[in-house]
């Protein structure tokens, strides 16, 4: 394992492998920051202009060519037969430096069960001290526990989805369809596609984990 240390930043990026990410993310993500590539996520950093500082994976789907002009990057390599994913072991990576935010670029391959697994182990509770986002194809999500402020134009969606149970005492402002304390279900659909009416909104939870999605972008 990787002796990890942090000297500036307060936040890490971490880069998952799938479809290429648009470079227009790059714009909103943290600077400076520790940068961590799960395996072919390692491809996702020239789009986004970013420098490596730590590559974690089995190393079973990056090029070598990447690797290659990743030479000196230091590399925590682990068996291919393994119990868990590239991104998990990159976010367990992430997790060691104890920062206060996480943002992962990436991790929308086209297959539905990378994409709900990624969805799923991002809401680790062994990450619950982070704020986490999630750009992944044109989508920004939030793993919301507490509060978050959105950023948007008046028409924008925007959905609200209990994850891991019931969440309770889901309050918003500047949307169009307000909450005042409501209790959103896993298995319900009621948070689906409402519309910013500001271009600042909030959403907060008294109890529970919410994910919070912008399927066109916002931040």
């Amino acid at each position: 394992m990787v002796e990890l240390s942090l000297v500036e930043p307060d936040a890490v990026v971490v880069l998952a492998g799938g479809d290429p990410i648009d470079p227009v993310v790059a714009d909103d993500l943290p600077s400076p920051a520790f940068v961590v590539a799960a395996d072919s996520g390692l491809h996702q950093a020239d789009l986004l202009g970013l420098d490596v500082d730590l590559i974690v994976g089995d190393l079973d789907s990056v090029s070598a060519a990447a690797l290659a002009k990743a030479e000196g990057i230091p590399i925590e390599q682990h068996p291919t037969d393994k119990s868990q994913t590239d991104l998990e072991l990159a976010l367990d990576a992430a997790r060691r430096l104890d920062v206060g935010r996480l943002v992962v670029v990436g991790g929308d391959g086209g297959r539905l069960d990378h994409l709900l697994i990624n969805a799923a182990v991002l809401r680790n509770p062994r990450l619950a001290h982070m704020r986490i986002e999630w750009f992944a194809g044109q989508a920004h999500t939030y793993v919301v526990r507490s509060e978050q402020t959105l950023h948007g134009a008046p028409g924008d969606l925007v959905s609200l989805l209990a994850v891991d149970g019931p969440a309770k005492g889901v309050r918003t402002s500047g949307l169009k369809w307000e909450l005042s304390g409501a209790t959103l279900e896993p298995t319900s659909g009621q948070g689906l596609s409402n519309v910013f009416e500001k271009p600042v909104a909030r959403v907060s939870v008294e109890q529970g984990v919410l994910l919070v999605i912008l399927p066109a972008g916002g931040s």
